[in-house]
């Protein structure tokens, strides 16, 4: 089983002979020149100017050699012994051993017949790169408009993939489909010099010539007028007329074909331990009724007089918690933003050189957008990371959240952790990129409580949003496997969060959607921080007085992502090592 497979394999142990060794190093070069090869976006980064002028290959045959690679690899990497490592190569191999893993059990499945969620995907990944790219130089803008003139055959490729899921019976659900036409429309519509790709050559050198400027600029029009937009809107066509024609009514990923056996498989990986649904969603009613009887003392404290349900009707209703404008609520976030950088030294001995901003979601995406994300930037390119507060209809985002919401998207929650991991060294490129969601997610959330010791939290309505946040990660046990695999209906799933909750039946209707089109990806979050938690309350016990929590926060993220059993075994030795100190 997984677990068993990675817990074997991360056994901190002294380095055998030196062949295991090196033929690790071969291994994982091979590895990172094969993920350069078909990541045509990291390796234009990277200088490659061949791979700067085009997108991926999604085409069926590209995909199965990918899942045939993976296997191959997987295979060289369980010939060679972990414990024979050092204890980064004892990671990397943790690591390796997690992705190609999970690439070989979910390849099956074919995975790729729905390239999207409720609002991102496959036609939103362009605008993104767009959005990180930087040009320098006249060759830079050439790659660019080389490589907009190759976007047709990329969304080509993938409205392939959702025909064969429209042939297989393998697609997403009714329920969705509206807001996400919505998008492609919206895209599809935007003029030439209002869209995202066109962004890019307005960060041409300043020093360029005036006729220079102007040519690329006309060049990067035109191809976006020729060959983006009508791409799009051949897209937006195919998706209204027939992805759109006669979709599933039901919710679940089990009623689709393999769906079942697909979920259980999706849990694994989301969650990198070998769980089952019956154990997770045991898990999550658990959780669920912990933290309803932590609100009750946090609604004594407020003095409110009244039910539970009353009480969260004053939190939706009442305009004393809601922004006016997006400026105001722009401006809370980046209060809060400060208060946790003030913060930040006395809980983390090294902090990243990567800073990050505060912005609103692009108005495109806000409608079905989560209430917040992070959007990683890139120091070599001089991209700041985001803090992405979505400012779409004010009275659903209410202020005693945003305390909860900033930690976890900026500091010490998602920038900081990933921002680290960019800045690894001595690792494979793998390590540094890799996102794991247990371990990203779960850090998030681990760092909302954190944010209590912070002092990010000045209210009891703010613990009553810190509660309400750590509910739906909860809730998100229960109504993922709910949805996925025992048959609940989204009004079911819709009312564990309103009935346990504060959020506003917005972000509600928003979470579950993105929970229907996306299975398994909500059981991450409470995973990891369940783990997290009483790795940090074990080592409180174990080290008391000597516990430093500048030393275990910087230990926990100083090799990057991980998968959760690693971490444990990491971690379980850091605290043994800690003891044999005294």
């Amino acid at each position: 089983m997984l677990r068993a497979a990675i817990a074997a394999a991360i056994l901190f142990t002294a380095p055998a002979a030196a062949g295991p060794a090196e033929d690790f190093a071969e291994l994982v070069a091979d590895f990172e020149a094969h993920e350069r090869a078909n990541n045509p976006v990291r390796a234009g980064r990277d200088g490659d100017r061949e791979a700067a002028r085009r997108w991926a290959d999604e085409s069926f045959e590209a995909v199965a050699a990918r899942a045939a690679a993976s296997a191959a690899f997987l295979d060289r990497l369980n010939a060679i012994p972990a414990a024979a490592l050092d204890q980064n190569g004892q990671v990397s191999h943790a690591v390796l051993d997690y992705l190609l893993r999970s690439r070989v059990e979910l390849a099956p499945f074919e995975g790729d017949r729905i390239p999207f969620s409720n609002d991102s995907g496959f036609f939103s990944s362009p605008g993104y790169v767009a959005a990180s790219t930087r040009l320098r130089s006249a060759e830079d803008a050439e790659d660019w408009i080389a490589r907009l003139r190759a976007l047709p055959d990329y969304l080509d490729q993938h409205i392939a993939w959702m025909r064969r899921g429209l042939e297989t019976g393998f697609t997403q659900p009714a329920y969705i489909l509206a807001g996400v036409a919505e998008i492609i429309r919206s895209i599809a519509e935007t003029p030439a010099e209002d869209s995202d790709f066109f962004a890019p050559f307005n960060t041409l050198p300043a020093g360029m010539a005036e006729a220079e400027r102007e040519r690329l600029r006309a060049e990067g029009r035109a191809a976006i007028e020729e060959a983006v937009l009508p791409a799009f809107r051949a897209l937006a066509a195919f998706f209204e007329t027939e992805y759109m024609a006669d979709p599933r009514d039901s919710v679940g990923i089990s009623e689709v074909p393999g769906g079942r056996e697909y979920y259980r498989a999706l849990v694994r990986y989301h969650t990198t331990m070998d769980l089952t649904p019956e154990q997770i969603h045991q898990q999550g009613l658990e959780e669920v009724a912990r933290i309803r009887a932590e609100m009750a003392v946090v609604i004594a404290e407020t003095g409110f007089e009244g039910t539970f349900a009353e009480f969260l009707h004053y939190l939706r209703t009442d305009p004393q918690f809601y922004a006016q404008s997006e400026r105001e609520l722009l401006m809370h976030a980046a209060y809060l933003s400060k208060l946790a950088d003030d913060a930040m030294p006395r809980f983390f001995g090294r902090l990243p050189r990567l800073p990050y901003g505060v912005r609103p979601v692009p108005a495109a995406l806000a409608p079905t957008y989560t209430t917040g994300r992070y959007w990683p930037g890139n120091l070599e390119n001089g991209i700041a990371g985001g803090y992405m507060v979505n400012t779409y209809a004010l009275d659903q985002r209410p202020l005693y959240e945003l305390p909860s919401l900033t930690v976890h998207e900026a500091v010490p929650g998602h920038h900081h952790q990933i921002a680290l991991a960019q800045e690894l060294e001595g690792v494979p490129d793998f390590r540094r990129n890799a996102y794991i969601t247990a371990f990203g997610e779960g850090w998030g959330l681990y760092t909302e409580n954190l944010a209590i010791d912070m002092g990010v939290y000045q209210t009891p309505y703010d613990h009553f949003g810190r509660l309400t946040y750590e509910m739906w990660r909860a809730c998100r046990l229960v109504v993922d496997t709910g949805l996925h695999y025992f048959g609940w209906t989204r009004e079911q799933a819709e009312a564990c969060l309103l009935e346990n909750s504060a959020l506003a039946p917005h972000n509600v209707r928003t979470e579950v959607a993105r929970y229907i089109s996306w299975p398994g990806q909500a059981l991450a979050y409470k995973t990891g921080e369940l783990l997290m938690r009483q790795l940090r309350a074990d080592a409180e016990a174990a080290l008391g007085a000597r516990f430093d929590i500048r030393a275990f926060h910087d230990r926990m993220l100083e090799d990057g992502a991980m998968p959760l059993s690693a971490l444990e075994a990491k971690m379980r030795a850091w605290i043994a090592e800690q003891q044999a100190a005294e």
